[in-house]
């Protein structure tokens, strides 16, 4: 079972984010680090779609966004962290 953090972005993240985004990615790095998160990014239009990552587990899905400066600093107006059973095709 993994954990998909889905962001819904704030008004003007494209504004916001850049002045948190270094702390950003240090804050997400050690769960890189530890395989704990798989894959982390922006949807293409990232302001009406926001973002998503992919953690090994809720815990850890749950640990970052408690820290993560996006959500600290509005860059993020709301986000939800749903359990997924991953399928392989084939």
């Amino acid at each position: 079972m993994k954990a998909v953090v889905f962001y819904e972005s704030a008004d003007d993240v494209a504004a916001k984010a850049p002045e948190h985004f270094a702390a950003h990615v240090a804050a997400y790095q050690p769960y890189v680090e530890r395989g704990e998160l798989l894959m982390i990014g922006t949807f293409a239009d990232p302001q009406e779609d926001g973002s998503m990552a992919v953690f090994t587990t809720r815990e850890a899905a749950e640990a970052f966004v408690a820290r993560d400066p996006f959500v600290l600093h509005g860059v993020v107006r709301s986000y939800r962290i749903l359990d997924w059973r991953e399928a392989l095709a084939g």
